[in-house]
């Protein structure tokens, strides 16, 4: 763990600074600790509500990243979703509040940012093995209501497809906007609430799959997937409707939306699917709530609209 990393870490429930013996991480004035494993800070306990994600994202480390798929997917959603550049970024201190195996960090890495990558799950184990070779990466295993950071530490905040799988999504969306610095952007996206959510299949089934083991759901999914997609592809022929018939098949679809091929769209199917099924909670909200919330932050330049998902930016004022 560099020097640099540790200077900004703070003791989630004091704030004080903390010291390293490079096993472990003590508050200097509470004197609480916490483990150093795989060179990464753990924050949390090791299991828990997002452990599903911590499963598949280590059963899927290398899936949605573009150096794995060839294709600029993830770097174009995040463009498109903050609206920030190499420009924008290099040089700068940015935090990744969820990051998964790492698809997002990589890309504002590879825009020259120093980036901080949190995630609640042992995703972050995936994260380590897939940019590991960064210099300019730091990733902590850490819980998004109690950050091990001071308040306005960072540059730029994003959390990309999370917020939504969160108990309270408020309470962490505030508490991703309060890292920003005076002058600093944030963006986040959830999934968004209208009348279709009521008909996306994934909300008929999750009374049952969240309660299923995540080993016994992944392998329902893994052997469903061949079938569905094939369901789904022959409905989507259909003339004039098969792409809205097609919603209603229960799985994660993506030929004609994404360029990838066949091995590929068979892997982010069952990787979506499963993600679809598998969280402990799945929270939609709608504009009107977003932008309610962004105010309530004190951001300013507030803008909400739906792109890949409902997406929040905003600035806090200098």
């Amino acid at each position: 763990m560099q020097s640099s990393f540790l200077n900004i870490l703070r003791c989630p429930p004091c704030g004080a600074p903390l010291s390293s013996n490079g096993e472990t991480l003590t508050c200097t004035q509470c004197a609480a600790g916490y483990p150093v494993v795989n060179s990464i800070p753990r924050f949390v306990a090791r299991e828990n509500y997002a452990s599903n994600f911590g499963f598949q994202w280590n059963r899927f480390s290398a899936t949605q990243l573009d150096s794995h798929t060839g294709v600029p997917i993830s770097r174009e959603r995040f463009v498109r979703e903050t609206g920030w550049s190499e420009e924008t970024l290099s040089g700068r201190l940015v935090l990744d509040a969820g990051c998964g195996a790492g698809r997002f960090a990589e890309v504002a890495l590879s825009l020259g940012a120093e980036v901080v990558a949190i995630d609640y799950s042992s995703a972050v184990d995936a994260a380590q093995r897939n940019l590991k070779s960064h210099p300019r990466l730091h990733i902590a295993q850490a819980d998004i209501y109690h950050l091990p950071f001071a308040p306005r530490t960072f540059d730029f905040v994003y959390s990309l497809g999370v917020l939504q799988h969160t108990p309270d999504v408020k309470r962490a969306a505030l508490a991703v906007i309060e890292m920003a610095k005076p002058g600093g952007g944030v963006t986040i996206d959830l999934y968004q609430r209208s009348w279709r959510t009521l008909l996306t299949p994934k909300y008929w089934l999750r009374p049952i799959t969240t309660r299923m083991k995540q080993e016994r759901l992944f392998a329902a999914v893994e052997r469903s997937v061949p079938a569905l997609l094939a369901v789904s592809d022959a409905v989507g022929r259909i003339p004039g409707i098969g792409r809205y018939v097609r919603g209603f098949v229960p799985v994660a679809n993506y030929r004609g939306v994404l360029p990838l091929d066949d091995r590929q769209l068979s892997e982010w199917a069952v990787l979506d699917t499963f993600d679809w099924l598998g969280p402990r909670f799945d929270h939609p909200q709608d504009a009107p709530t977003l932008r309610q919330w962004l105010e309530e932050a004190g951001l300013q330049q507030i803008d909400v609209q739906r792109l890949d998902h409902l997406t929040g930016r905003g600035v806090r004022p200098a």
